[in-house]
């Protein structure tokens, strides 16, 4: 796939079994609820799934989960070890992200993000993302409000 702009020697792939133990780690690191190993693995089996990873100097620096149904698709995970946070890891899985949303023929690509995180939320926006709603107490531990953002793609869909 890419390579980072500004970050190298960053690159991002199709995630493989055997990332999965830097992937949980990375998970329980980022996340007060971190999804079980068993969900990755599960997701990695399903064709309607991607699951990118970014790595860094030989290292796993970020993943990222989307699904897909019919014409829209939904970011579901997306993290970056907190050693390369602000260093481009996330903006490239991002980018990534969506060029295989695009390759997929998808028109819309949603996601949910706490209400609080404002960084990822201004990267989203930088993006294209706009706010389209909010899930009340969507997140526990602690419990928070989901903002649910979108991202139209059919301008973008050949």
């Amino acid at each position: 796939m890419a390579a980072a702009e500004g970050v190298a020697p960053a690159t991002v792939r199709a995630m493989r079994p055997a990332d999965l133990d830097a992937v949980m780690l990375i998970e329980r690191r980022s996340f007060t609820a971190p999804w079980e190993e068993s969900t990755f693995r599960g997701l990695m089996r399903r064709p309607s799934a991607a699951l990118l990873v970014a790595e860094f100097e030989d290292e796993l620096a970020g993943y990222s989960v989307m699904w897909f149904a019919a014409d829209e698709g939904e970011l579901g995970d997306i993290a970056v070890t907190p050693e390369r946070r602000g260093t481009g890891v996330g903006r490239l899985l991002l980018r990534e992200s969506i060029a295989v949303a695009v390759s997929r023929g998808t028109r819309a690509l949603y996601l949910e993000v706490r209400e609080t995180n404002e960084v990822a939320r201004r990267l989203y926006a930088t993006f294209g993302f706009a706010v389209v709603g909010v899930r009340k107490l969507y997140y526990t531990e602690p419990v928070e409000d989901a903002i649910v953002m979108k991202l139209a793609l059919q301008d973008e869909v050949r």
